[in-house]
């Protein structure tokens, strides 16, 4: 039976972070994790829905809200078995509109909108398949992977080809490590006790409660002051120990000299990375840092807004980690894209998942890399924070530091309906209660 998209609803959802810092760091010191949200409705008989968010941290949502409006257009009364025909031309339709392109092109406000719609539409065709999203790419044939993958502007250091040879190369074993996936989960990384906002106390009661739950990967934000780095790094490590792995993240403060120079003064703690130690644009600056470092590795990924800067970033030698966002790239689409790329250079792909249902998409991405893609789980572990999965309707399960594969159908990023009552902003309760109570207080 074919499937129509009839409507396209967006929603402005806003949490309230910033009042207890959770998500702080040297350059977004008070974030309040958003997300512009997007439901397609479609004639479906069984109310079948495809859900979408692109991740913000506060002022500028609307704005991002706005993009996925102008773009809904082009997928208003479009069938499922349309496009899913041809899951490649159908993403070329949607980046392809001239007009909307030239505030781009590829980047910026307009395609974190394509990626809500673009990851929308993702899962709505895993809903109608009735498989989670890393299922329905791992059942997928080589070809079918390949015919979805934007190769324009990158077949210079990937082919289609070359794409099919690594999937192919890959797919008489997948079975083997779905079974692992299954049974083990996928190794994460905790950011949940690192936040640059917290004090030293809450830092090393965090740091305690995870080393008891199990965790030996952890992640701490750098970058606003050198003494109190070096006191807090030494406060996780004589908490963690240095059998556990550390990690740490600079948000893009320092300049590249800068980034150097810090590094070395925070490199006896032995951090696996300094992630985005710098503009996230500075693909030479993130070289020479990669050079000057070393064996330090550079991360970074999460503000890199489209498939030609991570093949830069490749070509460069630039990163050690690539840290894909499922919502900063254009979906699903331009996200293999950056797998297959990574792939051929020997690049782990590490997700971003600091923020709003991150941790809730990109757990896909990684199992469905490595079941396919990379089929190697050597310096790979996704990041996970414990914040806001309440307000999922299957939020992420981790299980002795590992995410467990998702077993619903979609892309795990239906929220629940309450939730986005009460936190569209301005009009949500919790956002009208904050506003009143304000006004008593003038």
């Amino acid at each position: 039976m074919s499937v129509t998209i009839t409507d396209i609803e967006t929603y402005d959802i806003r949490f309230p972070t910033s009042r207890n810092l959770d998500g702080s760091d040297a350059m977004n010191p008070s974030p309040d994790y958003s997300a512009a949200y997007v439901i397609l409705k479609t004639d479906s008989p069984d109310g079948l829905e495809g859900h979408g968010l692109a991740f913000t941290i506060g002022r500028g949502n609307e704005i991002v809200v706005s993009a996925i409006q102008a773009l809904s257009y082009l997928i208003r009364g479009l069938t499922l078995e349309y496009i899913t025909s041809d899951m490649g031309t159908f993403w070329y339709r949607l980046v392809g509109d001239s007009q909307l392109r030239w505030i781009g092109p590829e980047k910026g406000a307009i395609h974190l909108g394509l990626a809500a719609l673009v990851n929308a539409v993702w899962d709505l065709y895993a809903k109608a398949e009735g498989k989670p999203l890393w299922k329905l790419l791992v059942d997928m044939t080589p070809e079918q992977i390949v015919s979805c993958v934007p190769f324009r502007y990158i077949r210079d250091v990937l082919t289609p080809q070359e794409a099919l040879e690594i999937l192919k190369s890959n797919e008489p074993t997948k079975h083997i490590r779905e079974r692992e996936m299954l049974e083990r989960g996928f190794p994460a990384y905790t950011t949940s006790a690192g936040w640059l906002g917290y004090s030293d106390d809450k830092l090393a009661a965090l740091c305690r409660r995870c080393v008891e739950e199990g965790w030996s990967h952890f992640k701490m934000k750098v970058g606003a002051n050198l003494e109190d780095d070096i006191r807090r790094a030494s406060l996780i490590r004589d908490i963690i120990g240095y059998d556990c792995a550390l990690m740490m993240d600079a948000n893009q403060v320092w300049d590249v000299d800068q980034a150097i120079s810090w590094m070395k003064e925070l490199s006896k703690f032995n951090p696996v990375w300094i992630e985005e130690p710098t503009s996230p644009d500075d693909i030479l600056g993130h070289a020479r840092i990669a050079r000057e470092i070393a064996p330090v590795g550079v991360a970074t990924g999460e503000h890199c807004h489209n498939r030609v800067m991570f093949k830069q970033f490749m070509q460069a030698n630039a990163i050690d980690y690539c840290q894909v966002d499922a919502c900063r790239l254009g979906g699903v689409n331009e996200v293999l894209a950056v797998l297959l790329m990574a792939a051929k250079f020997g690049i782990p792909v590490c997700p971003h998942a600091g923020g709003v249902g991150l941790c809730e998409y990109v757990q896909h991405i990684s199992i469905f890399d490595y079941i396919y893609v990379s089929a190697s789980l050597e310096n790979r572990v996704l990041e996970y924070v414990d914040h806001l999965h309440e307000h999922f309707v299957d939020p992420v399960v981790i299980r002795n530091g590992n995410y467990m594969p998702p077993t619903s159908p979609g892309y795990s990023i239906t929220m629940k309906k309450e939730s986005l009552e009460q936190y569209q902003y301005p009009t949500g309760i919790v956002w009208s209660l904050s506003e009143s109570q304000s006004r008593k207080t003038m």
